[in-house]
């Protein structure tokens, strides 16, 4: 790929004259794509070009293998660097999809380190043409976390794959022989019924709260070979509570929706802990069931265990998001109207101090 840039004077183009507004000078640049990067380049129906015409301030213009780029000389460069990303990425293999651009534009904006070519290409688990791989910087750095730490906490919002990635890492560590069995364990919290009214045997009152769990399984492994794990013990799927008592050696246990559990049962299940075995406790605080006000096992582990070593807490925020575009808007929205709510409930504090402890009346 080769880029040639030329810088050109500021002026707008006004009823056939020339007009120089003071404006910052233009700069134009050609970068050559590899022929054969072209078409992963530019997307299915040019829709990864429209993207990067809706993200980038530098003006886009493709002929054959020529990227054209006009505007100021930094959004010009920002826009090269995108480029040069996404044509890596195109080489090496991975779809480049429309999600791939965004994440690309949003990390070199953020002027971080780490390459985006590298992040979106780093692959996981392949099953049947389907990859699964980190789609952010916060999920590649959670991964790589994974690899690294015996205990690791992913803590972030709906949607930003923290169950799904540590699954990923669970099949990929029992392909690979680094354990012996997969444990998936998530706390059974009532929502709204009593267990006991439910009908069924105790399994099929619990299924429906482990349903999440065994849907990824069935994204990531062969179908038919799950019932024969299952049975052999080698993949276990049970509620929190049946941990209890146990020591669990030459696993990969994941603990999902951890923010409804208890300080009592995190710390039981923390100490589940055996030899060879590694941990990855998912949650979002913001999403506690807990009945009565209870505080969120999740919450207070982060408050306990942080600068532990070999125990890490990876953060996901919205940017991370991999749903649907509107499900980070729908976060964001959130967290606002509750710091808003937090505020109105500071002032009427101050209100009622000010005014003796007695609700102020307008």
């Amino acid at each position: 790929m080769r880029a040639q840039n030329e810088i050109g004077e500021p002026s707008n183009q006004i009823s056939g004259g020339l007009i120089d507004d003071g404006a910052p000078p233009t700069v134009r640049s050609t970068v050559e794509l590899p022929p054969d990067a072209v078409f992963g380049f530019l997307g299915s129906a040019d829709a990864n070009l429209r993207q990067l015409e809706r993200l980038l301030d530098a003006d886009i213009h493709v002929r054959g293998n020529a990227v054209t780029l006009t505007g100021e000389a930094a959004d010009v460069a920002l826009a090269e660097r995108v480029i040069e990303q996404l044509v890596a990425l195109a080489v090496r293999g991975p779809q480049v999809t429309v999600d791939a651009v965004r994440h690309t534009v949003s990390m070199l904006t953020e002027g971080l380190s780490e390459s985006p070519a590298e992040v979106l290409s780093l692959d996981i688990l392949s099953r049947r043409g389907k990859t699964i791989r980190p789609k952010t910087l916060n999920q590649k750095r959670y991964v790589d976390a994974i690899d690294e730490h015996t205990i690791v906490f992913g803590i972030g919002p709906a949607g930003t794959g923290k169950t799904y990635l540590a699954m990923a890492k669970a099949v990929q560590a029992l392909q690979t022989k680094q354990v012996t069995r997969i444990i998936l364990t998530r706390p059974a919290v009532e929502a709204g019924e009593r267990l006991g009214f439910l009908p069924g045997t105790l399994n099929e009152k619990i299924d429906p709260y482990l349903r999440p769990l065994y849907d990824a399984l069935h994204d990531m492994m062969d179908p038919e070979s799950i019932p024969k794990l299952l049975a052999a013990g080698v993949i276990e799927v049970a509620p929190l509570a049946y941990m209890r008592g146990r020591t669990l050696n030459d696993a990969f246990i994941i603990l999902d929706e951890a923010q409804n559990t208890t300080a009592e049962q995190m710390k039981m299940f923390l100490t589940r802990l055996g030899f060879g075995s590694k941990i990855v406790v998912t949650g979002d605080v913001t999403q506690v069931d807990l009945p009565g006000g209870a505080r969120s096992g999740l919450r207070a582990a982060a408050d306990i265990l942080t600068g532990i070593d070999d125990i890490h807490f990876s953060q996901l925020t919205s940017t991370d998001v991999v749903r649907h575009r509107l499900v980070s808007h729908i976060v964001d929205a959130y967290e606002r109207a509750e710091v808003d709510n937090r505020t109105e409930l500071g002032n009427r504090a101050q209100r009622r101090a000010a005014h003796g402890g007695r609700p102020s009346r307008r």
